[in-house]
């Protein structure tokens, strides 16, 4: 804490302004689309591509492809917001007024001074999609990642000082928690965008008075409709979904529900024997960084205490390896809950318990029960991923109008996860939602509304002052 007065007196100097708004310094959104274009080629270079991946895979447990797929994400969308693509994120609208000289005008209007604060998982691209976003919009941010995982987003605001950013536009804090939390609730911040833990969020809100944008806990739901096609894809998405980067993702899928029909194929065994592949030697299953393995058997063994439920596989540690007792180590599990035990009240809390980990609960449900899955989705707290698969347009229609979760698929290749730089990624449901990746998701996140009237048409011709105020 004793180290923070250069970050207050930084943060401090910034007006509520901004660094550029639509009537200041506009020849800054021009120079971030520069600065994006710049960063994107550099980003893009093999041998720095390839620096960023290793970077990745040096501090959080994720195989070659998803540290990769990390790296693509993040080029793609500097790629995306290059040349005029900054500029275009500040676009307004205007309205005639009620007279000749009157016209009203809406602008997004940045904050000022404001905090990012980021999760381990994905070290590159959470970080980098949201700072930027703030940098486009004429905010400065002050930006602390997982302490495990700075390196990689220090590397990458060197980057962007190679590629012309100004050096004090950004600042960049390494440390725990705490001290963020100071600086926070003490320091001049007007605006603080939290990924991570449903906890941090709500303590956040809660000494910010509501300041917040928040993209925290994620407990995705897939269902499986009545209509079995492509099961070995359907198998293989499903067991990307729960356990690619060992179940560590936001969006990874924590609950399958699964219409009988699906249980008449080898769809279980198939998520079985996938789920098998994955081993330590090439990273496909890792560290749990933020559960130990006896946190996560208990829970296994505490669901199976459930009437009818049962272990489909996994539930053992995993074996000849040297990782911490700190961390979890445990195979691809999941366990079977029947649905009507499942959404029983003293046993929701336990079945819908988000675990960061290689993880799933799964049940089944017949036609007449799709009502019970329906009171199961409303029930559960968080709305951020989810996935309808099915081509079953009116069971698709009805799953997708009774439920809302931020970032759905729909249809045959529906999965949970995919934070892509294509489309809105974040929460729906909730006033402080963060989204992250598009045009929307900045313009929400990082700039307000401000309307301007500007009103210098001629006075009617004889104008008096009026006999009566009104």
């Amino acid at each position: 804490v004793e180290e923070l007065p250069p970050f207050y007196d930084s943060l401090s100097k910034v007006p509520k302004s901004g660094l550029h708004n639509p009537f200041k310094n506009p020849e800054r959104y021009v120079q971030y689309g520069e600065i994006s274009r710049k960063a994107a080629h550099l980003l893009g270079t093999p041998s720095v591509f390839n620096y960023f991946v290793k970077a990745i895979q040096r501090v959080c447990p994720k195989s070659h492809s998803q540290a990769e797929g990390e790296v693509k994400v993040t080029k793609a969308f500097l790629d995306n917001f290059s040349g005029d693509s900054v500029r275009f994120l500040a676009r307004g609208f205007s309205n005639p007024g009620n007279h000749v000289g009157q016209a009203s005008h809406g602008y997004r209007w940045p904050y000022g001074p404001v905090a990012i604060v980021t999760p381990f998982n994905f070290p590159l691209e959470i970080p980098v999609l949201q700072l930027m976003g703030a940098l486009f919009m004429g905010n400065k941010p002050v930006i602390k990642s997982a302490p495990t995982v700075t390196l990689v987003l220090e590397l990458f605001i060197r980057l962007l000082h190679e590629a012309g950013a100004p050096v004090t536009d950004i600042d960049l804090i390494h440390g725990g928690g705490p001290v963020m939390n100071t600086l926070i609730t003490k320091g001049p911040i007007r605006l603080t965008q939290f990924t991570g833990s449903s906890v941090v969020a709500e303590k956040l809100s809660r000494e910010t008075a509501g300041k917040v944008r928040l993209e925290d806990a994620g407990f995705d739901w897939k269902i499986l409709g009545p209509d079995v096609h492509n099961v070995d894809y359907v198998a293989w998405q499903s067991d990307m979904d729960a356990y690619a980067c060992t179940g560590q993702k936001c969006s990874a899928q924590s609950i399958l529900f699964m219409h009988k029909n699906w249980e008449q194929t080898y769809f279980l065994e198939k998520i079985k024997q996938l789920a098998a592949r994955r081993t330590l030697e090439d990273l496909t299953v890792g560290p749990v960084m933020t559960h130990t393995t006896d946190n996560i058997l208990g829970h296994v063994n505490t669901l199976l205490k459930i009437p009818g439920a049962h272990l489909l596989f996994g539930g053992k540690p995993l074996t000849n390896h040297t990782i911490p007792p700190i961390y979890g180590a445990v195979e691809p599990t999941a366990v079977f809950v029947p649905l009507k035990e499942l959404i029983k009240p003293d046993n929701f809390p336990t079945c819908t318990k988000e675990i960061f980990g290689p993880f799933q609960v799964i049940t089944s449900f017949t036609t007449q029960q799709v009502h019970l899955v329906l009171e199961a989705c409303e029930r559960m707290s968080h709305h951020l991923t989810a996935a309808v698969v099915s081509n079953d347009t009116l069971f698709v229609q009805n799953i997708l109008g009774h439920t809302v979760n931020g970032t759905t698929y729909a249809g045959s290749r529906a999965r949970t996860t995919g934070a892509p730089q294509n489309h809105w990624f974040g929460p729906c449901g909730d006033p402080r939602g963060a989204g992250i990746g598009t045009p929307e998701a900045i313009q929400l996140v990082w700039s307000s509304h401000r309307e301007i009237i500007f009103d210098n048409g001629p006075l009617p011709k004889n104008w008096k002052i009026p006999n009566e105020s009104s």
